[in-house]
């Protein structure tokens, strides 16, 4: 049998695990196929050598089918292109499935990673940094995930860069499928997608935290943007510090819940990085580094500081409650149209009155004297 089915047919055992897998494959060394009788010396029971003998037909074909377009390919931890960064992992994955430039996956990267519910602030501050990593020759790794993840690739996309997108789940249908659009233009644009997961493997929750470690692992280093003490993307954090990678982080508001995992992680060592070339001054490899005369990071979004004028919209601000309240209980006590109340809270957040929330808005803490606005925080 061909090479990439003996590899196919081994990842198809029932309950082998990534673990076993690793340690067969790596017992197997570089050669493209074995006799059963290799494989029971290698550590597999006979019930999974014949399993390797009749693999699920159907999972199978449908891998081969994946495998045979364009740009698609499969690396065994033995072969020449996997990744190095990989290679020292302990947890290293044993095949990666990949579509795309398979020189990005030895390429300098740099992770970007935050919350799914992204605030105002972390979308303007994750895209300037994402904008301003690719310009400086970075390869912007992340995992293709609502927020902070999709902001990161498309403003690399825009700048003219490169990224690479580390998915949960098999690449024949990338997750989440709002993101199948952007999938399609980091290939197109010669950027990279990677799984260590079968084509048609579903997008698990068990996967993502196990996704998180070759997003680190990948990389020089991981800038965390935006993210609550829940989030998955302190599990990237840890990762890459066990990993012996560098950790940054983002200050963000003292009031804000997505802002409090990155809080933890500077108050824990991590660098505290409020423009990109301190990023990179970090990193200190071969890049290409930002011009000298780099221009001054922008102003907040108008939403960082609030305003000391009266409000907007005053009757709709006592809608909202100091603690999360939904669009839709707004929008009841209001007695107003959904739309209506929708534009209503973005003017108000705009003035830095309220603040978008997981769930809904939040009255921002206000003090009872007149705030400067022209005092840099």
């Amino acid at each position: 049998m061909e090479g990439d089915e003996f590899w196919l047919r081994l990842a198809l055992i029932p309950g082998l695990g990534a673990a076993k897998l690793r340690a067969v494959v790596g017992r197997l060394g570089p050669f493209q196929g074995a006799e059963v009788a290799q494989l029971h010396a290698v550590g597999l029971s006979r019930e999974q050598c014949q399993a390797f003998l009749n693999p699920n037909r159907q999972r199978l074909t449908e891998a081969e089918r994946w495998l045979a377009a364009p740009q698609h390919r499969l690396l065994t931890c033995h072969h020449p292109e996997y990744p190095e960064a990989l290679r020292s992992l302990q947890d290293a994955p044993p095949l990666l499935f990949i579509a795309g430039d398979v020189a990005l996956l030895n390429a300098p990267q740099c992770a970007l990673v935050g919350s799914r519910q992204a605030t105002t602030y972390g979308i303007h501050w994750g895209d300037y940094f994402a904008h301003q990593l690719a310009a400086s020759g970075l390869v912007i790794t992340s995992g293709l995930a609502v927020g902070i993840d999709g902001i990161g690739h498309r403003a690399v996309l825009a700048e003219g860069g490169k990224t690479v997108a580390v998915l949960g789940n098999g690449l024949q249908t990338p997750y989440p499928r709002c993101h199948q659009g952007l999938a399609e233009r980091i290939i197109a644009s010669g950027g990279l997608l990677v799984s260590e997961y079968l084509p048609d493997t579903p997008p698990l929750p068990g996967h993502f935290p196990q996704r998180n470690r070759l997003i680190s692992g990948l990389s020089l280093g991981v800038l965390v943007v935006e993210a609550s003490l829940r989030s998955g993307s302190l599990i990237t954090a840890r990762h890459a510090l066990e990993q012996g990678r560098e950790v940054f982080a983002l200050p963000g508001h003292l009031d804000s819940e997505n802002s409090q995992g990155c809080h933890q992680l500077i108050r824990q060592g991590a660098w505290l990085v409020s423009q990109p070339s301190e990023l990179l001054e970090v990193l200190n490899s071969s890049l290409h580094w930002l011009p000298l005369t780099v221009p001054e990071p922008p102003l907040a979004p108008p939403m960082a500081v609030a305003s000391s004028a009266a409000p907007p919209c005053l009757d709709l601000l006592d809608k909202v409650d100091n603690k999360t309240t939904p669009i839709d209980v707004v929008a009841e006590r209001a007695g107003q149209p959904l739309p209506e109340v929708v534009k209503q809270l973005i003017e108000l957040e705009l003035a830095g009155w309220i603040t978008a929330v997981p769930g809904g808005y939040v009255q921002r803490k206000r003090t009872s004297h007149v705030r400067r606005l022209d005092v840099p925080i």
